[in-house]
């Protein structure tokens, strides 16, 4: 059984190879149950999610990792976990991949497949909400699908906002941090969140026309990056229909009735471009909750790559 860590998983990937993978695999037959949320004795934010998928019967994989919120304050990374890659014929273990630099590979990619559908093509500025791991990725990927020239980064901290933009250095010609967030909304062409916030950050009166607005971290009924009213102002896609009853970002705008459930979701869209943007002036919004098909498209690519530059790690199953 191979074995690929974080270093050998981040040293692999690029952009534009995995966005593809990624694309095609939501264009495609797949199976991936609602995933499995488990809070953890102890610690009411922090959770236990177990996410399966497969896709042709050759194909089976499960994801296993926690969320620690309060891991932050001691220095340790807030996602953990394993990601294990099976023969889908026999059901022996293949490959295991470390599960947070898999799912910030996947998620990136997942919110570029749906920003390449849905943002204008001339999209030159990104405005990245939050701080933390998931940050560079979100930039590198969405520059991979559009012209990016301009890239700002707001977080609640300044200091880690400014830290953040210095890892960008040559992702677009303009990286800066900035401090109001309200004023840089109406600024972006696409605002990427990817926060662990209880609260709305994003106010529907910020948005102009135009906008791209990716959604990433709120994957629980308690949390919240935008506002309910921008619902009823944008045309909205998730990445599976699971994502209307596990993000409180979906769970108020569905009860006022701002938004219609089924919703569109990220495989319809690849399969009608008319349920996306139709003109340059729409709000467009993709909510993603995360997938376990994401997971099996990115792990499928990882360990192709690294058995073709033949990086791989044996282990004893």
């Amino acid at each position: 059984m191979k074995l690929l860590d974080d270093r050998q998983i981040l040293a692999l990937a690029l952009p534009d190879e995995l966005i593809d993978a990624i694309e095609h695999a939501f264009a495609s037959p797949f199976g991936a149950p609602q995933r499995m949320h488990c809070h953890l004795p102890g610690d009411d934010n922090a959770t236990l999610l177990i996410m399966p998928a497969w896709q042709s019967r050759s194909e089976l994989g499960v994801k296993i990792a926690t969320v620690v919120p309060d891991n932050s304050v001691k220095g340790l990374p807030t996602i953990n976990g394993i990601y294990l890659l099976l023969d889908g014929d026999t059901g022996i273990p293949q490959a295991i991949l470390d599960a947070p630099a898999l799912t910030a590979l996947r998620t990136a990619a997942v919110s570029a497949v749906a920003s390449r559908h849905l943002s204008r093509p001339d999209a030159q500025s990104l405005l990245l909400v939050g701080t933390g791991a998931l940050i560079p990725h979100l930039a590198r990927a969405h520059a991979a699908v559009r012209p990016l020239e301009r890239i700002m980064i707001w977080g609640r901290n300044p200091d880690k906002a400014r830290r953040a933009a210095d890892m960008l250095s040559g992702v677009a010609d303009r990286i800066e941090a900035v401090s109001d967030l309200a004023r840089h909304v109406a600024k972006a062409d696409i605002i990427s969140c990817a926060t662990l916030s209880r609260v709305p950050l994003v106010e529907a009166d910020w948005v102009v026309p135009g906008t791209h607005i990716d959604l990433v971290g709120s994957f629980a009924p308690d949390m919240r990056e935008a506002d309910s009213d921008l619902f009823a102002r944008g045309r909205l896609v998730v990445d599976t229909q699971t994502a209307l009853r596990e993000s409180g970002d979906l769970i108020e705008p569905l009860r006022r009735g701002h938004i219609a459930d089924p919703a569109v979701d990220l495989a319809a869209l690849l399969g009608d471009a008319r349920l996306g943007r139709r003109h340059d002036a729409d709000i467009t919004i993709f909510k993603s909750v995360g997938t376990g098909l994401a997971d099996i498209a990115a792990a499928r690519y990882l360990l192709a790559k690294s058995e073709a530059a033949n990086r791989t790690m044996e282990v004893q199953a």
